[in-house]
């Protein structure tokens, strides 16, 4: 029997455990990846992981503008 400690290879995620997916984009508010992305994240290639968290930086989970506020319901 071997003295070194079990070991096993862990699959990066860019998990920040804050599961929020936002109902425009479809993105996590927390990673930014979307339901499927996560859905398949396990079973994924490491290629196609590696290609999907340097995508991530460039993602916008949440729409940056107002949806307007109280004038847009005054307008309404």
């Amino acid at each position: 029997m071997s003295d070194e400690p079990w070991r096993r290879d862990e699959i990066e995620s860019p998990c920040v455990k804050l599961c929020t997916i936002h109902p425009e984009t479809r993105l996590c508010l927390g990673c930014a990846r979307s339901m499927d992305e996560i859905a398949r994240w396990g079973r994924m290639e490491a290629e196609e992981r590696a290609r999907i968290m340097a995508e991530l930086p460039e993602r916008s989970p949440a729409p940056k503008g107002r949806r307007g506020g109280r004038k847009a319901r005054l307008e309404r």
